[in-house]
């Protein structure tokens, strides 16, 4: 190898044994305290374990105030549109349900419970009677 090859291969080592010291490629060792110490002066906090309990509640209190549109389903049916322009006052469409069968109660579009309609103070109002699972409504879902 000629002088010029030997010099560049020194710079070459140099810089790699630069690099690992900057690195701590070392044999030094770390310790712990010292980087606690460090993360304090760096104004870090200690991590803290709180109670799955209050996660939780935190998880919860952020979709409280989130509004979503329940509906109630009596039932459905397909007409044409030849039909649906042909009715009027008075004109009765049939339904896939028969009558006292529960009504669907959909959140967002989502099939949530059953339940019959029930008249309090002269307004309507539906009392839930069975109410769909989790399990099922993921089911739903797929």
């Amino acid at each position: 190898m000629s002088d010029q090859e030997d010099d560049g291969l020194d710079a070459w080592g140099e810089a790699m044994a630069e690099q690992a010291e900057a690195e701590g490629g070392g044999e030094e060792s770390v310790d712990p305290d010292d980087l606690l110490a460090e993360a304090q002066a760096a104004g870090l906090d200690e991590l803290t374990e709180e109670p799955a309990q209050n996660v939780d509640e935190k998880k919860l209190e952020t979709i409280l105030d989130i509004p979503v549109t329940i509906s109630m389903e009596v039932g459905r049916t397909n007409i044409s549109i030849r039909n649906l322009l042909q009715l009027n006052q008075g004109s009765v469409v049939e339904l896939d349900r028969v009558a006292g069968e529960p009504l669907d109660v959909l959140v967002n579009g989502t099939l949530i419970a059953h339940g019959e309609v029930v008249v309090i103070n002269d307004k309507f109002g539906i009392r839930l009677t069975d109410v769909i699972s989790q399990v099922e409504r993921i089911k739903k879902l797929k």
